[in-house]
């Protein structure tokens, strides 16, 4: 079964609320990705994200999967129909920590912080800033 955890308390607002219902998430992915992923479905329900549709790359799904969960209130994203073509390259994930910053991460996963735009193009749907990145939030660490 494919699912993620998250933290559920932090995260970030869908037009300056926590998501209150499924529509809310569904709009926050389609203005995100456009039509990248086909036939979205989204469910919300008791913080739990169920998403379904076919995604145009395995990046997109890997996103999709992290902006719903990366949201205040979910704690829980369900991905098994949601699908995409094998990935092109591999990726791990990351949990951000309290004093973390993208270089400092970069430091440790490349032992270069100079990469840390590596990592911001990895996640710029989820990270607008480089600069207001948070603890809990999930992001993608390319290989």
């Amino acid at each position: 079964m494919g699912f993620m955890k998250f933290v559920g308390d932090v995260g970030n607002l869908v037009g300056g609320k926590k998501p209150q219902a499924s529509t809310d998430i569904e709009k926050h992915l389609v203005e995100t990705f456009g039509d990248k992923i086909k036939d979205l479905q989204v469910v919300y329900l008791d913080g739990t994200v169920t998403l379904g549709g076919a995604c145009d790359s395995q990046a997109t799904k890997e996103k999709a999967v992290l902006l719903a969960g990366n949201l205040k209130g979910v704690s829980k994203v369900q991905f098994d129909n949601l699908t995409a073509p094998a990935a092109a390259e591999t990726v791990e994930y990351y949990t951000i920590k309290s004093g973390d910053t993208l270089w400092k991460i970069a430091r440790q996963f490349y032992n270069d912080g100079n990469k840390y735009p590596k990592i911001f193009e990895a996640n710029k749907e989820v990270i607008k800033d480089p600069n207001l990145i948070f603890p809990g939030q999930q992001i993608r660490i390319p290989k």
